[in-house]
């Protein structure tokens, strides 16, 4: 390494000394996520029918690098059909401790059910909480199971810690409702 780069080095290091700080004031301060951000993962409905995508073709726990997916396939009732397919995900669950967001079950995902969404609040205690089951990923419930149980002790509606930077970032959240 020669003079120039670090003068090069030392250069951005003294422009940067006097801009001003991008600080954010958390949790008072919502965080403002980009567009490709990969957060709590979401199963998805048909906005028609309201019936789940997921098939329970497994598919998304193939192609899970750490292994944390775990489906278990049931056959449908054609009387009261859960999916529009001849199977459903009886059992779905994505253990977010060993989770790496990558997004490699999204891509996996030949009916388009399961989707990364925004939310980034996940932290907890206890282990159980972080198995998130097929309940706890369904379009239509807003928060983790933290932020969840957090807002039923407390008797307030949950709030989450981001805002979405010029309306909804991803085409595949159509149906998410966020506060």
């Amino acid at each position: 390494m020669g003079v120039l780069e670090i003068a090069k080095g030392m250069g951005v290091t003294l422009g940067k000394l006097f801009q001003k700080p991008v600080t954010v004031s958390y949790p008072e301060q919502r965080a403002t996520l980009q567009p490709r951000f990969r957060g709590r993962h979401i199963l998805t409905r048909h906005p028609g029918t309201g019936l789940e995508k997921c098939i329970g073709c497994s598919l998304c726990a193939a192609a899970c690098p750490a292994y944390a997916i775990y489906v278990e396939a049931a056959e449908n009732d054609p009387a009261a059909p859960v999916s529009p397919g001849e199977r459903y995900a009886k059992v779905y669950e994505i253990n977010m401790l060993r989770c790496i967001f990558c997004g490699m079950c999204e891509e996996a995902c030949p009916t388009g059910a399961v989707v990364l969404g925004n939310e980034f609040e996940m932290a907890d205690y206890r282990y159980r909480d972080f198995v998130y089951a097929k309940e706890d990923m369904l379009v239509g419930v807003t928060g983790s199971i933290p932020q969840r149980r957090e807002a039923t002790r407390l008797g307030k509606p949950v709030r989450l810690g981001f805002q979405l930077d010029g309306g909804q970032p991803r085409a595949e959240l159509e149906g998410v409702k966020y506060q």
